[in-house]
């Protein structure tokens, strides 16, 4: 059975910082592309970072500078380190595992947690 399961959201004020893990099982995650995705309410889901089986890692422009993905394939779990919080992040993010590092693949894959909710207060 696979699971991913995040921790690690919670309420922060503008600027501040947030580290959200991915805990996964029943699958090799050296085998998938990992990602995260979130979702506000009344928008869609919005593809946040991913990173390939060699490391290699991408961002959405929304992100870019301010969000670090990694992941440590021996304890099967990714991260996403979240600096300069803005309002605007505000929404419940999901990790997600895919078969190739493909934004739509990313956030309408059937491998994804029940997500962790992130709050930014201005």
């Amino acid at each position: 059975q696979v699971q991913l399961v995040e921790a690690g959201g919670g309420s922060v004020q503008a600027g501040g910082s947030l580290r959200l893990s991915c805990a996964v099982s029943g699958i090799r995650l050296s085998s998938f592309c990992m990602g995260w995705f979130r979702q506000a309410p009344g928008k869609e889901r919005e593809g946040v970072a991913q990173i390939d089986y060699e490391g290699g890692t991408s961002y959405s422009d929304s992100v870019k500078g301010r969000f670090t993905i990694s992941r440590d394939n021996a304890k099967s779990t990714m991260y996403l380190q979240m600096n300069s919080l803005k309002s605007e992040d505000t929404a419940m993010y999901h990790c997600a595992a895919a078969s190739t590092c493909n934004w739509n693949i990313l956030i309408r894959s059937t491998y994804r947690g029940q997500g962790t909710q992130v709050t930014v207060s201005s």
